[in-house]
């Protein structure tokens, strides 16, 4: 991964499955709780101002996490294109790797509701922060 970000993620109880492992659904949420950090923090504006969706996610499950684990999330920019951000991720338990993951987002424009350019301003901070170039 390349500069990454971190963010803690609690196991509820409800996160559970009849086997107490978190249910694999749950992961892709502990993904988009790390990924509206990310936006808020790195970015400096809340997630409603950005006009992302999700185009694409890919999880792999190494080992289960159960209740009581405190999973961290780790993130980085793969790849920077004109509309979209390809976002790479391992949830970690203990430094031990429990899953990777990798989603496609998209800006779109909120009228069109199509995809859209990102702002420059945006481009930037993903840019800089995740050392990785943007296309020309």
């Amino acid at each position: 991964m390349s500069k990454e970000f971190t963010h803690e993620v609690p196991v509820r109880f409800r996160d559970l499955d009849p086997l107490d492992h978190v249910n694999h659904a749950v992961y892709a949420s502990y993904l988009e709780v790390a990924r509206i950090a990310y936006i808020e923090e790195v970015l400096g504006m809340p997630e409603e101002d950005l006009a992302f969706v999700v185009a694409s996610l890919e999880i792999s499950y190494d080992r289960p996490i159960t209740y009581g684990d405190e999973p961290v999330v780790a993130l980085s920019v793969a790849e920077l294109g004109d509309s979209s951000c390809t976002m790479a991720y391992e949830i970690r338990v203990d430094g031990a790797v429990a899953s990777t993951a990798e989603t496609t987002i998209v800006h779109v424009d909120h009228e069109t509701e199509r995809p859209a350019p990102i702002p420059a301003d945006v481009r930037r901070r993903l840019s800089e922060y995740g050392d990785v170039e943007a296309p020309a």
